[in-house]
């Protein structure tokens, strides 16, 4: 059986979103048991020279929903930065990705296969076709800001471990 672009690029941003999801409830959990403040955690990095916490979060969700919206409008930019967002708008762009993509029919993920699409970043333009952009771009881009979304919040201590991030496995039945 073939792998369909659905199952791809869907399934797996779905699993990791509800995830996310999971992992962000527990870490503001966290900091409400440890009197951290949530905008310290909002604007945590793992290295000085690194994105804050809140872009991985952004990325997760852009990275995602904003990755298949991107293929149908054939272009996709990287996303916008927030300094001043809340933890719990981020909570909310995780979950608004998440059930974005539930909205999302199987069919009109895999008629997007083949099209032509570009990433572009300012002069710099990359094009690609829909399942390259999802399979060589859009995954590792979304799994790396899920990962350090999560390697952030166990920096602050933040009781977590590796089945919080693999979240709900399509195992077989």
């Amino acid at each position: 059986m073939a792998i369909s672009l659905y199952d791809l690029s869907v399934n797996n941003f779905r699993q990791i979103l509800a995830s996310t999801s999971v992992v962000l409830d527990k870490g503001k959990d966290h900091a409400k048991e440890n009197g951290i403040d949530l905008a310290e955690i909002v604007q945590a990095r793992l290295a000085e020279d690194m994105l804050p916490f809140s872009f991985q979060v952004i990325s997760v969700a852009h990275h995602s929903l904003g990755a298949i919206e991107g293929i149908k409008a054939g272009v996709f930019g990287p996303p916008t930065p927030d300094e001043n967002i809340s933890y719990d708008a981020l909570q909310d762009l995780v979950r608004n990705a998440h059930d974005g993509l539930g909205k999302v029919s199987e069919e009109e993920v895999n008629a997007l296969e083949g099209n032509d699409m570009r990433f572009e970043f300012g002069d710099f333009k990359v094009p690609f076709t829909a399942e390259g952009f999802i399979q060589s771009f859009s995954l590792p881009n979304f799994f790396f800001h899920a990962t350090t979304t999560y390697a952030i919040l166990r920096m602050k201590g933040v009781d977590l471990g590796k089945m919080d991030f693999l979240g709900q496995m399509r195992v077989k039945a």
